[in-house]
């Protein structure tokens, strides 16, 4: 089986079971559900207890569940702007903002990048009388760049 297979797999199994990927979180780790919903999706692992968890909540053989616990490939989306419209938006946040983003960072920290590994990320719904807002929260580690 391969990593895209058991995304597929546990897409169809999550469908038939009736839940929602926050369901999914809630039976498989006490941890973020917005990394939880990732590994399940191919883009970060789960500790074995987690992999046995997911497991048994989507009723998943060994081979899928030894798979949930590996280092994954990262990157899911293909080369080039993304298609889908809701990714296209955070591509172009990242295209009209990003160089504001990093002359900010860049002028409160110094020289370097906010990492993506030492990273923490909510999602909230923010009621508005407009229209309810997703209101994202994204914290990561400054890590200096060295100077040898």
């Amino acid at each position: 089986m391969t990593r895209d297979e058991l995304t597929a797999l546990i897409r169809s199994r999550k469908r038939a079971k009736g839940l929602t990927w926050t369901d999914l979180a809630a039976q498989i780790s006490e941890g973020s559900p917005i990394v939880t919903t990732a590994a399940l999706l191919g883009q970060m692992k789960l500790t074995h207890e987690e992999a046995a968890n997911a497991a048994n909540a989507l009723d998943l053989n060994d081979e899928a569940e030894e798979l949930l616990a590996e280092v994954p490939y990262r990157g899911s989306l293909p080369p080039g702007p993304p298609t889908d419209p809701l990714i296209y938006r955070f591509y172009e946040l990242v295209q009209v903002y990003g160089t504001t983003w990093k002359a900010l960072i860049e002028e409160e920290f110094g020289d370097g990048i906010m990492s993506a590994i030492d990273f923490n990320m909510t999602m909230e719904r923010e009621p508005d009388p407009k229209g309810d807002r997703v209101k994202l929260t994204m914290s990561g580690k400054f890590l200096p760049y060295k100077r040898y």
